[in-house]
Parts: structure tokens; sequence; C-alpha cells
């Protein structure tokens, strides 16, 4: 029987309108294994559902690794067949739904991330690193390449020069760089990450959700965001925490928003 070192396991709790998500296999440097996926993806289903959270956490345990990325051991077992349809579309499909979620998130990188684990965090809307931590795509290394959406979200995020001078070389990013090439949005001691990763995340939910759900799909959503930010911007004017927006500004108190 595989123990939970073995197959690794994602925690979650809500409080206060924020979920967290923590990779706990701490003892492997968080490395995912495919359980683990299918636990992250089980659980973005059940978050886009719940109209009760307003953002979301994803942490992890320990602090010497945020994720050392996927578990090579797991991985080179698979037959080339099997690496693609269990292992390339199951990382991207999940990732891809991380990154779709109506709800902000946000990666609290406490240590290291390699590989897989810096494309976790380039799936979260925002992330908050320790400003002793580096971050680093490595897969060249082995003789392969990013294969969980990192090509593209790294290419969007610091363009397509810098991307591929991190790729090729595959050498780490360091903290100050990453916040100086907007990969990272702050930087803080390890030991204050997760805090400071939740009062951004309190600071979110504090503003109307549908609002701030809609500006993440128009960001999003490319070169279509005219379209979609004349739509959104038309219909959340019309709702119940507009309405309470425009109250408590003219009434000089804080709004109490309740996603309606």
């Amino acid at each position: 029987m595989s123990s939970v070192a073995d197959v690794g396991q994602i925690s979650s709790y809500v409080h206060q309108g924020i979920a967290t998500m923590r990779l706990d296999r701490p003892a492997k440097h968080n490395a995912l294994t495919p359980e683990m996926l299918d636990q992250l993806g089980q659980l973005g289903i059940n978050l886009d559902a719940d109209r009760d959270v307003r953002a979301v956490v994803v942490t992890a345990a320990g602090d010497r690794s945020f994720c050392a990325g996927a578990d090579i051991k797991r991985f080179k077992a698979l037959h080339p067949l099997d690496m693609w349809a269990q292992w390339t579309r199951q990382g991207h499909r999940v990732f891809d739904q991380l990154a779709s979620l109506r709800q902000p998130t946000i990666a609290a990188i406490s240590g290291n991330a390699y590989g897989g684990g810096f494309e976790l965090a380039l799936a979260c809307d925002l992330r908050v690193l320790a400003d002793d931590a580096t971050l680093a795509l490595t897969e060249v290394g082995i003789g392969t390449l990013p294969g969980w959406g990192g090509t593209g979200r790294l290419r969007d995020l610091v363009g397509a020069g810098r991307a591929k001078e991190l790729i090729f070389t595959g050498e780490p990013l360091t903290a100050d760089r990453a916040l100086a090439w907007g990969v990272v949005n702050q930087l803080c001691p390890r030991s204050e990450v997760i805090a400071t990763a939740r009062a951004l995340a309190l600071k979110i939910a504090g503003r109307a959700p549908i609002a701030v759900q809609m500006a993440k799909q128009a960001i999003d959503a490319g070169d279509a965001y005219r379209l979609l930010e004349q739509v959104s911007s038309a219909a959340t004017a019309f709702t119940d925490d507009a309405a309470e927006g425009f109250a408590s500004f003219t009434e000089k108190r804080e709004p109490g928003y309740r996603g309606t």
C-alpha cells in the first residue's frame, strides 16, 4: 500500500472567504504526483462552484521548497504514450483549470520553486515570494522542456527574450530579479510569506467579488478584452454590490459586499 509520502496530498480549508490549498509532501520537496494533480483538479472544481470563496491562496508545507516540480521517478516509469496521455495532458488540464478559476489566486512561495513547481506558481494570478528563494524552469537539464504551460505563461509575463534565457539555460531566477521582471508581485522574509499572501487575499476579498472576478476574466481575455470589459462593466453596474459600493462611498463607510 502506498503511503502519503509516496503519493502526496493537497490539504485545503476556507476561512474568512479565503480558500487555502497546501501541497503536503515536504519530505519530497512537495514534488507533484499524478494523485496530487487529481486532488488539485477536484479542489479547483469545488472552489469554482463555491460562491462564498472570494480568493484562493496556494502554498506548501515546510520552508525548504514550495515545489520541486514533477516527481521524476513517477514520470520516468511511464511509457511515452502514457507520458502524454496521463502526465503532460493531465498537468495542463489541471493548471489551466487553476488559472481560469473565477476567484483570484495567489501563490505563497516560501521556498524554491523549480520546474512544475514554478509552472504551478505561474498558473496563479499573483505571486508572493520569499526574498531568499529562487525560481527556475530546469527541464532542459534533464533532456526535456517545461510541459505544464511554463513556456507560454513565462513568456506572457517577461517577454520572449527573457523567457528563452531562463528556459534555455535552466539557471535560477533570484528573488530580486523576479520582482524586477514582474514575475512576482511582492517579496518578504520567508517566515512572512503566507501571512503576506493572506493579507493580500483578504484585501481582494473585501472588494466587490463579482466585479473582481469579471475584471480577472477581462484581463485574461487577451485581444478580446475590449468587448468583455464593456459587457462586464455594464453588467456589474446594476448588481447589489454596485448599489452598496455607491451607498458606502456616499455615506463614508466601509462597504459590505455580498456577491450579488
